[in-house]
């Protein structure tokens, strides 16, 4: 008779905690790592908008031929141009500011799906872990440009927003792109967040709906007229502790 296959024996409990426990550190060294090389890389790009919006739009998509219209004015205005680096409205924004006089720039993630980076980046970043490619779209933006996208895009939105109502992040321009894709959204902010005092009537001004390309750029002027795009040394203070 053949011996029975033995099933490897399971490690005691407190030595499984222990390997657990040391490939999260060696996680810790990985993602400290993504901030260090992204720092380095993205340091002379400012100022800078970061473009968001879904993958899912093809070149002939509405949508798509907006972004790129969008990323190619502000390129010209001397905007460098951050998006996700994959494809759809990422690949439309990169592509605008490619073919402008501003850097095109694409922070891409390491996907199961969906995501494969664009041939319109002067530089390109790949990220393992989500924590550290969401701070670079904080850290380096002077305004975040949002167009009409899925659970990724609400994400990051909603992101920009709670960092700026909490003073994580200084105020700055948010613009939500295709007044009817967003209209929804804002109309259920209004009549139950803040009808139900889960958010400040005021709130609401933290975000503003525009759709034509030069009013998107106009409007991030307008917003810097008094200001000046450099961050204050404490707004950097701010910066560093996000």
């Amino acid at each position: 008779m053949t011996e029975k296959a033995k099933l490897p024996r399971p490690l005691a409990p407190e030595l499984a905690d222990k390997k657990w426990s040391a490939r999260e550190s060696w996680r810790v060294f990985g993602i400290m790592s993504e901030f260090v090389e992204a720092t380095e890389r993205l340091s002379a790009i400012r100022p800078a908008v970061s473009v968001f919006g879904s993958a899912r739009a093809r070149p002939d998509h509405a949508y798509y031929i907006l972004a790129e219209n969008i990323a190619r004015q502000l390129s010209d205005a001397g905007f460098s141009v951050i998006s996700g680096g994959g494809p759809g409205i990422m690949e439309a924004a990169n592509k605008g500011a490619y073919f402008g006089p501003s850097p095109s720039v694409g922070l891409n993630i390491q996907l199961p799906f969906e995501q494969q980076a664009n041939l319109y980046q002067d530089i390109s970043q790949t990220f393992r872990h989500f924590f550290p490619r969401k701070v670079m779209f904080v850290k380096f933006a002077t305004a975040w440009v949002v167009l009409p996208g899925g659970f990724g895009t609400l994400d990051e939105l909603m992101e920009a927003l709670t960092l700026v109502q909490t003073g994580k992040k200084r105020k700055m321009p948010i613009i939500l792109v295709h007044e009817p894709f967003w209209r929804g959204l804002i109309d259920w902010f209004r009549q139950t967040l803040v009808s139900e005092d889960m958010i400040d009537a005021a709130d609401l001004d933290l975000v503003q709906i525009i759709n034509e390309p030069k009013a998107v750029v106009d409007a991030i002027f307008d917003f810097y007229e008094k200001r000046g795009f450099e961050p204050s040394a404490a707004e950097h203070e701010v910066l560093l502790n996000l």
